[in-house]
């Protein structure tokens, strides 16, 4: 797949922030501007086997999140008076998020979903509301993208082994500059479509019309 990398700073120093802040894509899910759209998961008497007409909806919940990401770190920039590394972790990843949006909608051409418009709040109004959504918003979407590597093809998965890296990089990021421990686990597990929508859902951080 093509990669897209996002603008970073190289320093003469090697520290974890450094570490955490490269990237290039990532994807995760979300739901519809309209409504929340849930993906069907394994175990299921719906559930498919993985194919390119189910990676497309994936990708498609995927892209929603993006849209969603890119939206709330430019909102972010503009409106919560951001400062020094928190300023550029929003600066650096909302210009990856951009990127994903541009792969994704690459990857899925005449089926990628129209870009819905985004209501944030509180949460791009001030720094530390920012920080609190910005670590929910990571955190969930790496849950996310685990959540539906079963029901991808190959091909797609092999692409999401890197994307959800990348996803990581940024949850850590803004773990730490929350204060909060940026690898809390030894393993991330996947949640299904369900749970991450309840999740984002229960910041009330989040609206769309």
């Amino acid at each position: 797949m093509d990669r897209a990398a996002g603008p970073t700073r190289e320093t003469s120093g090697s520290t974890r922030r450094d570490v955490v802040r490269r990237g290039t894509i990532g994807a995760a899910a979300l739901a519809t501007g309209a409504g929340f759209g849930l993906l069907r998961q394994p175990g299921t008497a719906a559930a498919a086997r993985p194919s390119p007409a189910q990676d497309r909806a994936i990708l498609n919940f995927a892209l929603l999140l993006e849209y969603l990401q890119a939206a709330f770190y430019t909102a972010a920039v503009e409106q919560a008076a951001l400062k020094g590394e928190v300023r550029e972790f929003a600066e650096i990843v909302g210009g990856h998020e951009r990127a994903h949006v541009k792969y994704l909608r690459k990857a899925l051409g005449s089926h990628a979903r129209p870009r819905p418009e985004f209501e944030f709040g509180d949460a791009t109004r001030s720094e530390r509301a920012f920080l609190k959504a910005a670590v929910t918003l990571e955190n969930t979407g790496v849950l996310a993208y685990n959540g539906q590597a079963a029901n991808l093809t190959k091909p797609v998965l092999a692409a999401a082994a890197e994307i959800v890296s990348v996803e990581g990089r940024h949850a850590a990021w803004v773990s730490d500059l929350a204060g909060e421990p940026p690898a809390p686990r030894a393993a991330d597990p996947g949640a299904p479509s369900a749970e991450v929508v309840r999740r984002l859902q229960s910041t009330g951080f989040l609206t769309t019309r």
